[in-house]
């Protein structure tokens, strides 16, 4: 299947995010990885601001891909540990640059935030109270190791072996499903 030219753009924006921040996408870095004219992001994005929503819906929904896949079906038909399962399995699978630092400028303005914390409530346990018991803490720790790598990932240049991230991932998961057994 071709991929669509506003696809083009977004992914080619990424690149240049990976590669040089989020503050070096301008219309013109843009249009030049994505082998495109000004005038046309301008057709598909009217302003900066706009092309930047699209990046961090665009960077949402490919997590959001990434989790239905990892649990075999959406977050509305997977039960709450499924659901764990899928993130912390993602969440250690891999890291990017682009990602941590969208995240990271989206927390600072609500629009930008909105596409991240839509993804969050549908797959992430929420905080657990004092009523929530062990099993509810337990949840929030393996949300707090996969997130750790994640981010561990996204820091450094120092790359874990694939078996190792495995062994990590299958242990956080381990730690979801030892009480329902």
């Amino acid at each position: 299947m071709r991929t669509s030219k506003r696809t083009q753009i977004l992914e080619a924006a990424t690149r240049v995010v990976e590669r040089e921040g989020v503050k070096s996408v301008t219309f013109d870095s843009v249009a030049a990885e994505a082998g495109l004219t000004k005038g046309g992001l301008l057709y598909h994005f009217a302003s900066r601001e706009d092309l930047v929503q699209a990046i961090h819906q665009h960077l949402a929904d490919q997590w959001e891909a990434d989790l239905a896949a990892a649990a075999g079906k959406p977050a509305a038909d997977a039960t709450p540990t499924e659901r764990l399962t899928a993130y912390t399995r993602v969440a250690t699978q891999s890291a990017t640059r682009a990602e941590l630092l969208f995240m990271l400028e989206g927390s600072t303005t609500a629009a930008h935030a909105a596409s991240w914390e839509a993804v969050m409530e549908r797959w992430a346990p929420p905080l657990p109270t004092g009523a929530g018991g062990p099993a509810a803490l337990d949840q929030f720790i393996a949300r707090l190791a996969a997130d750790g790598l994640w981010l561990y990932e996204s820091l450094t240049t120092e790359r874990l072996s694939p078996e190792l991230r495995r062994a990590v991932a299958e242990r956080i998961a381990d730690t979801l499903t030892r009480g329902e057994s």
